[in-house]
């Protein structure tokens, strides 16, 4: 199958690619490429790309795809607050033209990258894919709106899938540190000690990024009337944690580190606990197979290999919004985001 993969160069994409290629797909990439600089020397997978924007996405650039994952997009809360118009922009109306593009170019089934943070201030009640909706950042009411926007376009030709991802861990060769586990974990290693800025309390849904991959995969080889207009949240209903939980498990990773509680911290609003069961049912395929454990531990390990500074892996190299604002100051992208060199 001939797939295109938007943002084939980003945390996700980076470990999706291969993995389609070892299936045998054959892969064309998507990517403006604004993470060039935050490789960590693992090496890409080397597939033939486009190099250019989801804004400036045309339906000749899908001709010939079988089909679409579509990843490419602003990448978490933090950064998603940074230009929140910005964030609707490309997260939202950018990814309805790329639906729309690959539509108009025959593609017969489209695979999006949504997000369990759409259920944002649910609490410790557990929710669905049938649940409302709850989105208090601009991230995630971008993701809501994508949704809410592309799923009229399934009709019986195209089929639009789309996987609510829990929060990601695990190492990638676009490695990112800005994501609570792999954070955790480096400044573990690199400190011994690991510092709640919450309480502690708040519940969060959990994916290795192998896994999210994997359910990606999943989407593109099952029978489309399987996956038409579906909405999939991605990861294991076992796999929900509370914040505490998540640094109690990198301290048993790496016993040489203490867990405290930064003064004054208090609940994040931004809890809620995910069932996964219609992943499984819909795409038996896509059952995650990493704990929390293998991901912490591939983290730990890869910290371990390196002598990087909590300055370095919070910095511009492994945090995303800190690599934008370095690029704005350096003058590499303008205040719309677009790669000017």
């Amino acid at each position: 199958m001939r797939v295109l993969v938007t943002g084939h160069l980003g945390y996700v994409g980076a470990v999706l690619t291969p993995m389609l290629l070892e299936r045998g797909h054959e892969v064309i990439g998507l990517d403006s490429d604004l993470y060039r600089r935050c490789s960590t020397g693992d090496g890409l997978a080397q597939t033939p790309k486009l190099e250019k924007d989801i804004r400036d996405a045309e339906s000749s650039d899908f001709d010939g795809a079988d089909a679409v994952v579509h990843l490419a997009g602003l990448s978490n809360d933090p950064l998603g607050s940074l230009d929140p118009e910005l964030t609707h922009e490309i997260n939202h109306r950018a990814s309805v033209r790329v639906a729309e593009c690959a539509k108009r170019a025959g593609v017969s089934r489209l695979v999006l990258a949504s997000s369990c943070s759409v259920y944002g201030s649910s609490g410790a009640d557990w929710v669905d894919e049938s649940a409302r909706l709850r989105p208090i950042t601009p991230y995630a009411e971008s993701k809501a709106n994508m949704e809410r926007d592309i799923a009229p376009l399934a009709d019986r030709s195209f089929a639009p899938v789309f996987m609510r991802n829990a929060t990601a861990f695990g190492p990638s060769p676009r490695l990112r540190f800005d994501l609570v586990v792999n954070n955790f974990a480096a400044w573990g290693v690199s400190t011994g000690r690991i510092v709640l800025k919450s309480d502690g309390s708040a519940w969060r849904p959990l994916v290795h990024v192998e896994d999210i991959a994997r359910a990606a995969v999943a989407a593109i080889e099952a029978p489309t009337d399987d996956i038409r207009g579906r909405v999939l949240n991605v990861g294991a209903t076992s796999m929900n944690h509370r914040i505490s939980d998540v640094a109690d498990a990198v301290r048993t990773a790496a016993p040489e580190c203490r867990v405290e509680m930064e003064p004054g911290a208090t609940a994040d609003r931004r809890c809620y606990r995910v069932r996964c069961d219609r992943l499984d049912d819909a795409l038996p395929d896509a059952r995650p197979l990493r704990s929390l454990h293998d991901g912490i531990v591939g983290v730990v390990e890869w910290m371990r290999g390196q002598t990087l500074s909590p300055e370095a892996f919070e910095g511009p190299r492994f945090a995303r919004l800190e690599h934008i604002r370095w690029l704005l100051e350096q003058g590499l992208i303008g205040n719309d985001l677009r790669v000017r060199a």
